[in-house]
């Protein structure tokens, strides 16, 4: 067993604004796509962009977890706030866009309910995700106590929503909705195995025979 001191227990000062700057690549890149008119289809292209890099980044904020665990470097857990406020203000944008195409209106919305129902299943993430946004700073945890961590294990059923709404819209190429699929299904599959091995006692000399 590998001991967590020293660096292991502390993240470089200058990892956050790494990984926001990171982070804010993508974002610039689409405003500049935007700006400059490259896009064929300006909404079309945001909504796409946007739930795309939503999903993306939801599903790095869900492996931060097992790289710390792996890698015994727990100070990793401490990105995970910054990638998942960062997701979600890509779902922002990608819900108002929606509403702006819609124009608001629920008949519309309706409308488009019942033509496509995967609008649901996005909708449903969006709201998930919205409590774990509100409740990201420390003194909601403090607040919440132990029912914090059990409001934020809904980003898992958050994430299988939203990737079950990005292979749903898509209608011909499927290689980028089965890439996530099969990353959110390792990061459950890896969830699921850690947690069997934390509820499985671990007893000094079990199953050996007495003397």
């Amino acid at each position: 067993m590998v001991l967590t001191t020293g660096w292991r227990q502390r993240l470089p000062a200058w990892a956050p604004a790494v990984v926001f700057g990171l982070c804010l690549v993508p974002a610039g890149l689409t405003g500049f796509t935007l700006w400059q008119g490259l896009a064929a289809d300006p909404a079309d292209y945001l909504t796409r962009q946007s739930g795309w890099w939503a999903l993306a980044l939801l599903l790095l904020t869900l492996l931060v977890r097992p790289l710390a665990h792996h890698l015994h470097w727990p100070a990793l857990m401490r990105l995970r706030r910054q990638l998942g406020l960062w997701s979600f203000a890509w779902a922002v944008v990608h819900f108002a866009v929606y509403l702006l195409l819609s124009g608001g209106e629920w008949p519309v919305i309706a409308d488009d309910i019942r033509k496509s129902p995967y609008i649901v299943l996005g909708f449903a993430a969006f709201l998930l995700l919205l409590p774990l946004a509100l409740t990201s700073t420390r003194a909601a945890m403090r607040r919440l106590g132990k029912n914090w961590q059990r409001l934020h294990r809904l980003v898992y059923a958050a994430a299988i929503l939203a990737a079950w709404h990005f292979w749903w819209l898509t209608k011909s190429d499927l290689r980028e909705p089965a890439l996530f699929a099969g990353g959110l299904t390792l990061l459950l599959a890896w969830r699921i195995w850690r947690s069997g091995r934390k509820a499985v006692p671990r007893r000094a000399g079990d199953g050996r025979q007495k003397p």
